[in-house]
């Protein structure tokens, strides 16, 4: 049962998903975090197509990934996942970033939320197949330290950006991987050929959609990490993002 509790995936660092360095980019590896959440639950009852059936859905509210370093392209590299912790409302998910040595090249941290699609609000977790979630908990180990919380002052915004066909998904809002994508881009390619990734977060507050302006605040806390907060249409904020490098 123990090892049920662990799935484990198989990938390869596809060249059309790196960067100008041939390593994957952050966008497509949290792409694969979570298709390999999908994976997980789905092979143990609680996936979205189930949960789809009952007007119900997952929804993403925080992922923090800390990686020594990002697969390279053609290398072969796995993830596991597993649930730490289950609560009314949400669940705790981690994952493990091997490389095709079988070596821990990274750990990611995630929260996510069950809503319904008619409310949009969050829904019991406990009464989820009668609270058989909490069977998955496992005590797997993940060593770093869980999402911060982000805030960001006043200032103008770096850019602005407005919603597009390609960035809606299949819950009709913008998809939680384009967000990260837009943040990466908020900082020059010199700022890549000089520091990599150490650890990236990203907080979801509110869902943005088709034709909403997204505007991206921008605050350096130190020479290697900054803060980012999103807002829609001027107001709401719909995201917040960390990024720490290293040299």
């Amino acid at each position: 049962m123990e090892q049920n509790k662990v799935g484990n995936y198989n990938f390869v660092a596809e060249p059309f998903h790196v960067d100008f360095s041939g390593h994957l980019t952050m966008g497509v590896l949290g792409n694969h975090l979570l298709n390999c959440a999908g994976f997980h639950s789905t092979d143990r009852g609680f996936g979205i197509a189930n949960l789809n059936e009952a007007h119900y859905t997952w929804v993403l509210s925080r992922l923090a990934v800390e990686l020594d370093e990002m697969p390279y392209q053609y290398k072969k590299f796995s993830i596991s996942t597993w649930v730490e912790n289950v609560y009314r409302l949400f669940t705790d998910r981690n994952f493990e970033i091997l490389d095709e040595n079988g070596h821990t090249i990274g750990y990611a941290r995630s929260v996510w939320a069950m809503i319904s699609q008619q409310t949009r609000k969050p829904a019991d977790l406990l009464t989820l197949h009668g609270g058989s979630i909490v069977d998955y908990v496992c005590d797997k180990e993940c060593p770093i330290e869980k999402p911060s919380r982000i805030k960001v002052d006043d200032c103008e915004p770096d850019t602005t950006y407005e919603a597009k066909y390609s960035d809606i998904d299949i819950n009709g809002h913008v998809n939680s991987i384009k967000y990260i994508e837009r943040v990466l881009d908020l900082f020059p390619l010199e700022m890549y050929k000089e520091k990599r990734i150490k650890r990236f977060e990203v907080a979801y507050i509110a869902e943005s959609y088709y034709g909403d302006t997204l505007s991206f605040y921008k605050q350096k806390i130190n020479e290697n990490e900054y803060n980012v907060e999103i807002k829609k249409n001027g107001g709401e904020v719909v995201c917040r993002s960390k990024m720490i490098f290293i040299n």
